[in-house]
């Protein structure tokens, strides 16, 4: 209720009214993808690129929006103590099949830059139990993406 009253009245004073709000899912899976560039303590220009196209392209958003979110994701990613305030989001927002798409999301981010380390394998494993996505499909998801990678397929989105 405050936050529609305080949008109300940012809107009325001419102000920026954000976008996207916490309970939004885009929200919460563009703060896991950003988890996982920043996991590393290596933020390369390859996986922002990456993770901008990734969300353009899977929430129909143009490249204005996709910045704004990402921007929104890194302050909402800053703030976050754990990973259930996003994953929690997904769950009551997403099928089975939209969760496993999260997690495969996860992993083209993490490969953006080459590789899979041991913190980005780690991160996605504790999203994915949370996202109740079952280990196996885990495992097959990682495999398809790191094929697609090793095949050059991955730049096609």
């Amino acid at each position: 209720m405050l936050r529609t009253l305080t949008d109300f009245i940012a809107e009325i004073a001419g102000g920026h009214r954000e976008t996207f709000v916490d309970t939004d899912y885009r929200l919460a899976a563009a703060a896991l993808l950003v988890h996982v560039v920043t996991i590393d303590g290596v933020v390369g220009a390859q996986e922002m690129e990456k993770l901008r196209r990734i969300l353009a392209a899977r929430f129909s958003l143009g490249p204005a929006e996709a910045a704004e979110l990402v921007e929104s994701a890194i302050a909402r990613d800053a703030e976050a103590v754990d990973l259930y305030s996003f994953t929690s989001v997904l769950n009551r927002a997403l099928d089975e099949e939209g969760r496993r798409r999260i997690v495969e999301m996860m992993f083209e981010v993490a490969f953006a830059d080459g590789g899979l380390t041991e913190f980005e394998d780690n991160l996605v494993w504790r999203a994915a139990e949370l996202l109740n996505v079952a280990s196996r499909d885990r495992v097959e998801i990682r495999k398809r993406v790191r094929d697609a990678f090793d095949d050059g397929e991955a730049d096609e989105v």
